[in-house]
């Protein structure tokens, strides 16, 4: 067996059939179905079952794919850490990423570290659910989280700053009006909230149990950036890190009372490489703390 063979057959299990395999290696689709069927032939069972709607992988199939993940990923790193001592980093950086949090330092950071490294490769997971996370980790295959810290923050973490909350209005809210809003002051108030199993909304609730029961749901979006759209068009109030709102919104942000605020950590893998301290050295220069990107001050908006 070889590692191009496990590259082939996760090509497969993605794509969903040789054809679409081939064409994103790039090599002959016989190519493929040839080191598939050696592969198989070696293994001495079938990876992949035909169905209506294409290859799928047998039982056996996906806990064979599991492994082979790892040994590719592995060998990924391994490479990229043999030819980092050239000062180019080459290879696959995987980055899973909370909704919300270092929404504009993360997308900087990582600028920088391509235009250092143009050969380097990165994938982002945004919002992975706990099992997806866990399945990453489990797999080897995850580099470099950033997220919320929380009880289960572990020991070896790297706090980089704290994310400012703020809540966001509609347009003409009288609440508008004031420097700082108090959560309080918003309990008869329907919010715009988050999927159950994200970090934000985890983070909604926690806010909110201490200001009395929880307010109406008037709905539940996935994305930062569309609570903020809807929020300002009146659907309902919403809260979120300062970092998460788009350009152009800022004047319907304002920062409540009393301040609040979520420290930020990142997690490297155990056996990091110079890709992962590069992106945690280019995250500890940005800033981490401050109000929306457009947030007008009180005594100008009059």
């Amino acid at each position: 067996m070889s590692l191009r063979q496990y590259e082939y057959a996760l090509a497969v299990a993605e794509e969903g059939s040789v054809t679409a395999a081939a064409e994103r290696l790039r090599v002959a689709q016989p190519s493929v179905s040839q080191q598939i069927r050696g592969l198989e032939r070696e293994l001495g069972v079938k990876l992949f079952a035909r169905t209506p709607t294409g290859l799928v992988p047998t039982t056996v199939g996906r806990a064979f794919l599991r492994e082979a993940e790892v040994a590719v990923s592995a060998s990924r790193r391994a490479r990229a850490t043999a030819r980092a001592g050239a000062e180019d980093l080459v290879g696959e950086l995987v980055v899973a990423v909370q909704m919300g949090f270092g929404t504009r330092q993360l997308p900087r950071a990582l600028g920088e570290l391509r235009r250092r490294h143009p050969r380097l490769e990165i994938t982002v997971f945004e919002e992975p659910s706990a099992a997806e996370l866990d399945r990453l980790c489990r797999r080897g295959a995850l580099d470099f989280a950033l997220m919320a810290a929380c009880d289960r923050t572990p020991s070896d973490a790297h706090r980089l700053g704290d994310e400012e909350l703020v809540v966001v209005l509609g347009e003409g809210h009288p609440r508008l009006e004031s420097e700082r809003v108090e959560l309080s002051e918003l309990k008869d108030e329907p919010w715009v909230r988050f999927d159950r199993d994200s970090t934000l909304d985890a983070v909604l609730v926690e806010v909110l149990k201490d200001h009395g029961p929880m307010p109406a749901t008037a709905a539940r979006v996935s994305q930062a950036a569309t609570a903020v759209r809807w929020a300002a068009e009146g659907l309902g109030v919403t809260l979120l890190p300062a970092s998460a709102v788009p350009p152009g919104h800022g004047h319907v942000v304002r920062p409540v009372s009393p301040a609040l605020s979520r420290p930020v950590i990142a997690v490297l893998r155990q056996d990091a490489g110079p890709a992962e301290r590069t992106l945690l050295a280019l995250l500890r220069k940005e800033k981490w703390s401050g109000s929306a990107p457009d947030a007008v001050p009180l005594s100008q908006r009059f």
